[in-house]
């Protein structure tokens, strides 16, 4: 479809594949393709699947817009969360098969999903941003409060601690970790599995339930977007 985001329609099951040959930082184009993806998958009525490349899923936005601040790095901050946005509300099942790294945005991006499969291995699943030094936006915390355990919340927001994938299931950032070899065939059997729900019950019922989610999410992103604009 694009540069670095590839689709690919298999029945029922859209399978959106970020990758760049490197780490998939996030940038406006990506964002812009992930996007065209997705209006693709609404038009097919398919069931997403949203992966990445082998051993990184998402390292993140690209640093080099965001630390240098001004309207580029506001303009990169709300086009990330309001994809993320769009994924929580999306009209389809959306499966995240996380293939390795998954890192600041890109966790967030996870987070975002209906069912997230992850590979095990020596991966990291961490919002880094308090060990870069930057503060989370509030979107971010919003989106890691949505689906963390409680135990785990202050760890990974306050003090950024990295999860290996076993660790990141039981924190609530993963639903399931399997072998790298098994982690298409899986995400492809539960897409399926899902395309067999009522398209409308589904919808209806997950928006209800991501309601209030939805409106403070909302109100974060123009709160972050305020305050980005505002730095000198």
């Amino acid at each position: 479809m694009d540069a670095h985001v590839t689709y690919r329609l298999d029945g029922s099951v859209a399978t959106l594949a970020m990758d760049d040959g490197k780490v998939n930082a996030l940038s406006l184009a990506k964002f812009a393709q992930l996007n065209r993806a997705l209006d693709q998958a609404e038009v097919d009525r398919a069931v997403v699947v949203l992966t990445g490349r082998p051993g990184v899923f998402s390292a993140g936005f690209d640093l080099t817009v965001l630390k240098a601040g001004g309207p580029a790095a506001a303009a990169l901050l709300r086009a990330g969360f309001e994809l993320s946005e769009r994924l929580l509300a999306f009209p389809a099942p959306v499966v995240i098969a996380c293939t390795g790294h998954a890192i600041a945005m890109g966790v967030f991006i996870v987070l975002s999903g209906d069912y997230r499969i992850g590979t095990t291995g020596a991966y990291k699943i961490t919002a880094n941003e308090v060990a870069i030094g930057m503060t989370l936006p509030w979107a971010a915390i919003e989106i890691c409060r949505q689906r963390l355990t409680p135990a785990h919340l202050t760890r990974a927001i306050a003090l950024a601690e990295p999860f290996s994938p076993d660790d990141a299931v039981a924190a609530g950032f993963l639903d399931r970790a399997v072998p790298a070899a098994e982690l298409a065939a899986t995400a492809h059997t539960v897409a399926t599995m899902l395309g067999g729900l009522d398209r409308k019950a589904h919808t209806e019922s997950k928006r209800r339930m991501r309601h209030q989610l939805l409106e403070t999410l909302h109100a974060a992103i123009e709160a972050d977007d305020a305050e980005f604009r505002a730095r000198p």
